[in-house]
């Protein structure tokens, strides 16, 4: 399913519940969007991340406070807060700003994490594969098992122009969500759900319902980027290796496959 680019201009943009709206997501995330000077005031009883996605902020939470700036979610790696229920979280924006926000009920206690850009891994997948037609930029804030405290997962990937993403096909038991930018702002790209194409363009979400394949494409001469939102399942944890590909397509992660043109017509596919 997608949901279209209806974002304010200012406060928070709810696009799914926990206990509401999309609730089959089993994550609440949203958009706050904050003008300069402007101040958010966050306490409730959820484990909470917000992601920088542009603009400069201050985080203040447990007698802590925090600068966070980030020019281009394209270029540069985020800027995250997370902390665990019932910690209240304070921003003030020093300048106009965006901050992507998941939630989501956790009993367990942990410490507040403040991710500097510096602590963010990416990875550069489907590298010197595939003539490189499924290259991208895979940023991981929190797994499974970076954060096993956590009830959530969260990251970004960026396509680059015309490469594949979340490929090949693969599926896992937990929902995901992702939310599309573009770069220029008129791009465009494909989101696959098993065999249905969606078309997206910048501000759009997708949500993914558990044990459907989904891959991604950017259009030619367009960056797309996603964050992408995984809930842990009580009893399934979403980790690195929770990928189950389509098994006709598991050759394509072979790191020595071989495609054409180099694969000749009529030549067996091994």
């Amino acid at each position: 399913m997608i949901i279209k680019n209806q974002i304010w201009e200012t406060g928070y943009t709810v696009i799914t519940e926990e206990e509401g709206i999309h609730s089959e997501m089993l994550l609440d995330f949203g958009i706050l969007r904050l003008k300069k000077g402007e101040t958010w005031l966050c306490q409730e009883g959820k484990e909470r991340a917000w992601l920088l996605m542009g603009g400069r902020v201050q985080f203040k939470w447990d007698g802590k406070t925090e600068e966070a700036v980030r020019r281009s979610c394209f270029e540069e790696n985020p800027v995250v807060l997370h902390v665990p229920r019932n910690i209240p979280v304070t921003i003030i924006a020093a300048e106009d700003s965006e901050i992507a926000v998941e939630k989501k009920k956790n009993p367990r206690e942990f410490a507040p994490r403040f991710y500097r850009q510096e602590d963010i891994r990416s990875d550069i997948f489907g590298g010197g594969i595939l003539n490189d037609t499924a290259k991208r930029t895979v940023r991981t804030v929190f797994d499974g098992v970076i954060a096993p405290e956590s009830n959530m997962v969260l990251g970004e990937v960026i396509n680059h122009p015309g490469k594949w993403s979340s490929y090949p096909p693969h599926h896992h038991p937990q929902p995901e969500i992702y939310h599309y930018r573009h770069f220029p702002d008129c791009g465009f790209g494909v989101s696959l759900i098993d065999e249905d194409p969606h078309f997206v363009k910048n501000g759009d979400t997708c949500l993914i319902v558990p044990d459907r394949t989904h891959s991604q494409v950017a259009g030619a001469g367009y960056a797309m980027y996603y964050i992408w939102m995984i809930p842990h399942l009580e009893n399934d944890r979403w980790l690195p290796t929770t990928r189950y590909f389509v098994k006709e397509h598991e050759w394509l992660k072979e790191p020595d496959v071989v495609i054409w043109p180099e694969l000749k017509h009529g030549k067996e596919v091994k």
